[in-house]
């Protein structure tokens, strides 16, 4: 039987206010589980705009109808407006959906700062940034988090052993092929990369590479091949236009008699001293502007 571990990555305040409620009413539908990653600290989305300068990103904007998926106000976070605190003023809906059983886990802070910054970022930041959203998930929750999921597959050298010591017990950072056990400096990382291997919705619409391809056909013959995949989705899009898509995704997966699980029940099933070894390195994803944190080469 396949395996789809259902990742959410929850960027916004808009997204989590509406989006997560809309998407947990629709795995329940479904029969299916999935990990909801939050950004806890502020919305500073507007902030954004700089990447306007980043190869293939409005091309992407074009593509998506960034505007209409994330409201106007959404875009004037951080920027024109001041960027609502996500953990203070949503935690309701958080505390809702590990109510509903659902696994809660960390995506960032600040999205747009670590998603922009951490490529380049010390120690000490990428250190401040992970304290932050794990103190904030902990007073929402109650409980210290094991899961993260770093923002825009972003991340640093000092990432995975910053995980380690933080105690998240395993993380979906990168782009990749299958689990694999972070390689730094010759030294193994505790952590299990649970990397996406399915390329998301927003990739897949609108490509001149894909013309006429219709995405969710395209997501059923990548994941008909054999083997267990991670798939990533956002609680801005398929909790919002693409909600209708994601739900066709979700029972066309069922009816090829796949499991819809959580990170959390895919790990379980893991075992890492059988897990290949990988760097995490910097590479490209079709249909997604900038360079993110690749799966590399296994070593011996």
């Amino acid at each position: 039987m396949t395996t789809i571990a259902l990742k959410i990555d929850v960027d916004t305040y808009r997204g989590t206010l509406d989006g997560v409620p809309r998407l947990a009413a629709a795995l329940e539908r479904c029969g299916a589980r999935a990990t909801f990653l939050f950004t806890l600290g502020p919305d500073h989305t507007g902030r954004a705009i700089k990447r306007v300068f980043r190869r293939g990103f409005l091309g992407k904007v074009r593509r998506t109808s960034v505007v209409s998926h994330y409201g106007v106000r959404t875009l004037l976070y951080g920027v024109l407006l001041p960027g609502p605190r996500i953990g203070r003023r949503c935690e309701a809906v958080l505390r809702s959906i590990d109510a509903r059983g659902f696994e809660v886990g960390v995506h960032t802070w600040d999205h747009v700062k670590w998603q922009d910054g951490v490529a380049r970022a010390s120690r000490e930041w990428t250190r401040r940034q992970l304290e932050l959203a794990r103190a904030e998930f902990t007073r929402v929750f109650g409980r210290e988090p094991v899961a993260h999921g770093a923002a825009g597959w972003q991340v640093n050298r000092y990432v995975p052993q910053l995980q380690a010591e933080a105690g998240f017990r395993y993380a979906s950072d990168t782009r990749g092929n299958s689990p694999f056990i972070p390689f730094l400096d010759g030294h193994d990382i505790a952590v299990p990369q649970l990397p996406t291997t399915l390329p998301t919705l927003d990739e897949l619409i609108g490509r001149e590479d894909l013309p006429g391809a219709d995405p969710i056909e395209h997501l059923l013959r990548l994941s008909d091949g054999g083997g267990d995949h991670v798939f990533t989705l956002h609680a801005e899009l398929e909790g919002g236009a693409y909600l209708e898509g994601f739900e066709r995704l979700l029972h066309a997966w069922r009816e090829r008699g796949a499991r819809l699980t959580d990170m959390a029940t895919y790990a379980a099933t893991l075992d890492p001293a059988r897990l290949p070894r990988c760097a995490i390195e910097s590479g490209s994803v079709p249909g997604r502007s900038g360079t993110l944190a690749v799966q590399g080469e296994a070593h011996a």
